[in-house]
Order: C-alpha cells, then sequence, then structure tokens
C-alpha cells in the first residue's frame, strides 16, 4: 500500500511539473525608465555685481560661462541631479534690441526640425520692467526650454536648457516640466542692477 501512494505521490508531482512547465510565459513589461526624485522646491537670490540678478533654486549650482565664445556675465545654472545646465547670456541693448530679438527668436526655432511643436508663453512686468518670452520645445530637441528676457532699453538676458544625455522627451519630460517651472520663476524673478 505504501508503495502505491509513493508511485500516486511521484506521477502527480509528474504531472503538475508538466503542466506549470507547458503553460504561457508571463507578458512581457514595457521598457520603463529609472525613477526620478524630485527636489523640495527652494530659492535664493543671485546676488552679484553682475547688471541682472534673480531667484535660482538651491539644488541648482551657478557657475560662471568658461566657453570660449563667453562674454562677461554669462553664466550656467547647472543642476548636478538631473545632468542639465541653463546656459544664461547676456547682452547690452544699444540700438540693437529688434536685432537681439529677431536672432534669438530664430535661434529657438532652429529646434523645428526635430520638434513637435513650439509653445510661446508672454511675460510682463510693468512695474519692475520685465518683458520676456518662453519657447516650450515639444518633442526630441537638444534644448526643450528657452527664453529671453529683457527691459527694452538697457538689459537682454537669455536662456536655454540642455542635458548632457541623448535627447529623450519621453524620459526627460518630468524632469523637463520641473526645470521649467524653476526657469519661469526666474524669469517672474529677475531684477535690473543699473
Amino acid at each position: 500500500m505504501m508503495q502505491l501512494v509513493k508511485r500516486f505521490v511521484l506521477v502527480a508531482g509528474a504531472i503538475a511539473l508538466f503542466v506549470a512547465g507547458c503553460s504561457q510565459g508571463g507578458t512581457p513589461k514595457p521598457r520603463g525608465f529609472f525613477r526620478i526624485d524630485l527636489p523640495e522646491k527652494e530659492y535664493v537670490f543671485l546676488d552679484t555685481t553682475m547688471p541682472y540678478g534673480f531667484e535660482y533654486p538651491v539644488y541648482g549650482r551657478i557657475e560662471t560661462d568658461v566657453s570660449r565664445s563667453a562674454e562677461p556675465h554669462w553664466i550656467n545654472l547647472y543642476f548636478p541631479q538631473f545632468k542639465a545646465r541653463v546656459h544664461i547670456s547676456y547682452k547690452e541693448v544699444d540700438d540693437n534690441l529688434y536685432d537681439l530679438l529677431e536672432d534669438n527668436i530664430r535661434f529657438a526655432y532652429n529646434h523645428v526640425v526635430k520638434a513637435d511643436a513650439i509653445e510661446e508663453m508672454l511675460f510682463f512686468d510693468e512695474e519692475k520692467n520685465v518683458y520676456g518670452m518662453l519657447f516650450e520645445i515639444k518633442g526630441d530637441a537638444a534644448s526643450p526650454v528657452q527664453f529671453l528676457v529683457t527691459d527694452s532699453a538697457r538689459h537682454f538676458l537669455r536662456g536655454s536648457l540642455y542635458f548632457q544625455v541623448r535627447p529623450n522627451r519621453d524620459s526627460l519630460n518630468p524632469v523637463i516640466d520641473f526645470i521649467t517651472d524653476d526657469v519661469i520663476h526666474l524669469m517672474e524673478t529677475i531684477k535690473w542692477n543699473d
């Protein structure tokens, strides 16, 4: 009798293994991206002897632009956690505001080749004498966010966001949206130092 029970258990186990081995495999999971932890928003004021100042996030770092083409008062706002950098350039307005605006709008629209869309947002603060435009470039463009700010008389500030990784809007979108809020805050807190 014991022998019969052992054979029954052995045959039942073999059948169970056979059935389990013949079933369909699991469904493949879609390709995913790493989780991105975003820090809390907190800002400090860039107080320098430059002709401008603004609030920038504490998780960003101000660096002097040391590229060969850099001019005085050019800086970078570096986000080490995201491998992202906002290149900020400054020009004095000297009867050339129209040319500066045209050049910088054209520069933003140079990304139209890779862009799915380009959204523009205008900024006006007559009390602080700040007028600007933000370009959100949708798609896999090299620079997904660009902006320009001026007082229309003496100062012209321009910025472009770049990542140190290959552009992939799907994976970078949460970070792009996060930094876009910081760029908008920067534009809203610009102060001209005359």
